[in-house]
This record gives structure tokens, C-alpha cells and sequence, in this order.
């Protein structure tokens, strides 16, 4: 019989880690495409043979999604699985019906079946949507490996924005690595901190391949996850971040649920921002779901280094770009230190946007009052940095993960502003990590 012919739908990253698990060796489907969406300029690349398989001497093209309908129809597809994340229900049932009505059936892939097993042991991050604050809680988690005596390699879901054939296991140690890979901002805000603790952070697009790297230099493996998304490693510690901020996202938006389903731990981040009415939906949601999992309330805390520099003056902020964008949210860590430092106004950004940095804003309107750090390539990153010298503003207060001043060169005095987990009654993270330590040294 003829293989069945199907389509991943997909954003760089779940679709290939699903065509390497379930499709690259399988006679008895041939992939003819992958789409591509919710980043900029990832379509019109090939998926190279070098990671397609000899099934696929040519590679996979990677087509735009709003090509979608003319590649099932004149390609005669089967099959098309949806492979991305964070996004709410209504919104994969509505391109469920399209692809039905186009005449293909419509997938999604098993979470459980498309995780890797691993020889060590894996702490998974994931989180109901994206921002809640997973990079935080793997710092977290790291240091208190560290004081049991491990040595923890983080592996972060995938961000294979470039040069696919050059980013098939990624290891990053230190700031050269990162431009060695000529890394984005987005890639940047997940590596950095990681090497600012003195972690060692592995990424790319061969997962299978990355973890067996891993796991030569690992006591234990920390899966730190990207929007929200499942581990591509079975995790003997299953940890899901839930935000008050959001209430009711925790049953509304793929894949979260599945990971708010399957976790044994619920972090609760945010609290001391979040309104106690949302809290309380959010806790009632963990009892009425999840029973089993333990549920952890934390504070995530908000620290800015030079206060001073905020206090009575006029500020731009600059908040990480996915939180906005993938995660919906209009504000982040930068607003609420803007106003709690004593900033006189938040001034709007949008009047002054460039290029890309304009078209953000037509996309994702909930993030007007603050500025998007959207680098997805050196021409995005020349036009924020564009942006950021155009407004008129005393003061630049940084709510992204890393020190911008790395890569781009601001006219104006920058107040970076750092974020940590807190539990409000510490103990119970330490326990169910040192349980996964324990284990693994007994």
C-alpha cells in the first residue's frame, strides 16, 4: 500500500521533535511538508536530510500555514497533525475543521508517546501557559541541586530559529557559545541566566541525540520547557507552573491542560500580584483536576538593581517578548518594577516603533503599553534597538531575562530588573527534589 501522506503543522520546534519520534523512520508515512507560523521568517527552509532520514534524501520543505489548504488539497494529503503550543482550544478546533473540510483527517500527538526515556534522572519544567515562570523555577530547582552535591545539565525545548543543519545539538557554557550559534534574544533570555549560575545548557533539534550528550556529564536532567509545552523527556518529577494572573487558562489552552493533567507538582506563581478571587479559581481548579499533585504557592520576586534610576523619571519599559506575544499577557516583570520604583509614567512605546517591531504591535495589541523584546534575527534586533533610542523617555527598565546591553546599545540609562521563585512556606520543592536525588544515588 501507498504510505499515507500527512502534514505537521508546526512552529520549529514540537513538530520536529514529533516527525523524529513518530514519522523519520516509518515507511508507512511520507511527510510532504511541515507549516510554519507564530514565528517570524522560520518558513522557506528545508528540513535537511541530515535530520529527515533516508527516507528523505531531499529533506521536508517548510511552507508558510497560510498555505495549508492548497498543499492538502493539490498534494492529496491524508493526514495533518497539529504540533505547536500555546494556544486556546477554540483555536485548534477551528483549523480541525478546516483540514476536515479540505478532505484530511486532523491529529494531535500523544504527549507520553513522544517522550524520550532517559538513563538519568529528569526533573521536567512546564507550565500552563507561556510567562507563568519556568526559567526561574529551573534556576530554582538547579541551586538546590547543586547543594545535594549534583551535577544538573539543563536541556531547553527547542528554538532552531537559523541554519537547521547547524543546530542539531546545540551545548552552551558561556557567552562565546552563545555567539559562536549567533543565538536570538529569545534563544538568549533561556540561555543566559543558566550560564550566569554556572549551568551547563544543551538545545537543538535531535533530542534523542542532545539527551544521550547530556547524560555524559549529568547527574540528573532538567527539562526546562518552552511556552507551553510538553517534556520531550519522561520525567520522573513532573512539575507545571499555573498563573493567578490568567485564571482558568489552566483549562483552556493546548497543551497546558495536559500538562496541569499529568503533573505531580502544581507551582502556583505570582500570588502577591494576583487578585485573591483569581488565586482562589486557580487553587479550586488544582483540587477539582489534579488531586494527587502537590500545590505550591509561590512569590515570584521582583528585584531591581538600580532603583534609583527609575524613581521620579519618565520609563520605557522593555518586557520579554513571548510572554507578551505567545502568552497574551500586556505587562510583566519591568511594570510592576516601574511602579513599585517610583517611575512617574510609563510611557507609551508604540508612536516610536520601527519596522518588525511596528508589526508586533498590529499582531499582538495587548502588548501597547510596553516594548516587546523581539529579536528573532539581526534586522529585528537593530529595529528594537531603533525603537528603544526613538522614545522619548528618561530611562530604559528591563524586564527581560538577560542584560540587553549585550547585543544592542541604548541611548539612555537601562535598569535591569531581576526575578526569583520564593515559596511562601519553603520546604516542599526541596523535598520532592531531593526525593528525585535521592533516588538517583541510591
Amino acid at each position: 500500500m501507498a504510505p499515507t501522506r500527512a502534514v505537521i503543522m508546526g512552529a520549529a520546534g514540537r513538530d520536529f521533535h514529533n516527525f523524529n519520534c513518530l514519522f523519520r523512520d516509518n515507511p508507512e508515512y511520507e511527510v510532504v511538508a511541515f507549516t510554519a507560523t507564530q514565528i517570524p521568517d522560520i518558513e522557506g527552509r528545508t528540513y535537511p536530510s541530515a535530520l529527515a532520514g533516508e527516507l528523505y534524501p531531499e529533506g521536508v520543505p517548510i511552507h508558510p500555514e497560510e498555505d495549508l489548504e492548497s498543499i492538502v488539497r493539490e498534494q492529496a494529503v491524508d493526514e495533518v497533525w497539529f504540533s505547536y503550543s500555546d494556544v486556546p482550544f477554540d483555536y485548534v478546533m477551528d483549523k480541525a475543521s478546516r483540514v476536515v473540510g479540505w478532505g484530511a483527517h486532523f491529529g494531535v500527538c500523544s504527549a507520553t508517546k513522544t517522550m524520550l526515556p532517559s538513563t538519568k534522572p529528569v526533573i521536567a519544567i512546564t507550565a500552563v501557559r507561556t510567562g507563568v515562570g519556568k526559567s526561574q523555577t529551573s534556576r530554582y530547582i538547579s541551586r538546590l541541586l547543586r547543594q545535594l552535591g549534583k551535577k544538573v545539565v539543563s536541556v531547553r525545548h527547542p528554538m532552531p530559529y537559523g541554519d537547521l543543519s547547524k543546530q542539531i545539538c546545540q551545548r552552551f557554557a558561556n557567552y562565546e557559545d552563545l555567539d559562536r550559534h549567533d543565538c536570538t534574544i529569545e534563544e538568549r533570555e533561556e540561555y543566559e541566566p543558566h550560564i550566569d549560575n554556572g549551568f551547563v545548557v544543551y538545545a537543538g533539534i535531535d533530542y534523542e541525540k542532545i539527551l544521550r550528550e547530556a547524560e555524559k556529564e549529568a547527574d540528573l536532567i532538567l527539562w526546562d520547557g518552552g511556552n507551553n509545552d510538553t517534556p520531550f523527556y519522561r520525567p520522573d518529577l513532573y512539575i507545571t507552573l499555573l498563573d493567578p494572573h490568567r485564571p482558568g487558562h489552566e483549562l483552556s489552552y493546548y497543551p497546558g491542560q495536559t500538562n496541569f493533567l499529568l503533573a505531580d507538582m502544581l507551582i502556583v506563581n505570582k500570588v502577591q500580584t494576583a487578585k485573591p478571587e483569581d488565586l482562589k479559581t486557580v487553587l479550586d481548579n488544582c483540587e477539582a483536576f489534579n488531586p494527587r499533585a502537590t500545590v505550591v504557592q509561590c512569590r515570584s520576586a521582583i528585584v531591581v538593581d538600580e532603583p534609583e534610576l527609575i524613581r521620579g523619571k519618565r520609563a520605557l519599559v522593555v518586557e520579554d517578548g513571548p510572554t507578551l506575544t505567545h502568552g497574551g499577557m500586556s505587562y510583566g516583570a519591568g511594570w510592576f518594577a516601574a511602579q513599585n520604583s517610583g517611575a512617574v509614567e510609563i510611557v507609551d512605546p508604540v508612536p516610536y516603533a520601527v519596522g518588525s517591531i511596528k508589526d508586533t504591535y498590529e499582531a499582538y495589541p495587548n502588548s501597547r503599553q510596553v516594548l516587546p523584546a523581539m529579536g528573532y534575527g539581526e534586522d529585528q534586533i537593530r529595529e528594537l534597538e531603533a525603537t528603544i533610542n526613538a522614545v522619548d523617555a528618561d530611562v530604559v527598565v528591563e524586564g527581560t531575562p538577560i542584560d540587553l546591553g549585550r547585543i544592542l546599545k541604548a541611548n539612555k540609562p537601562v535598569a535591569n530588573v531581576r526575578y526569583e521563585l520564593e515559596e511562601l512556606e519553603p520546604g516542599a520543592i526541596e523535598r520532592a527534589v531531593r526525593g528525585v536525588a535521592e533516588t538517583e544515588t541510591s
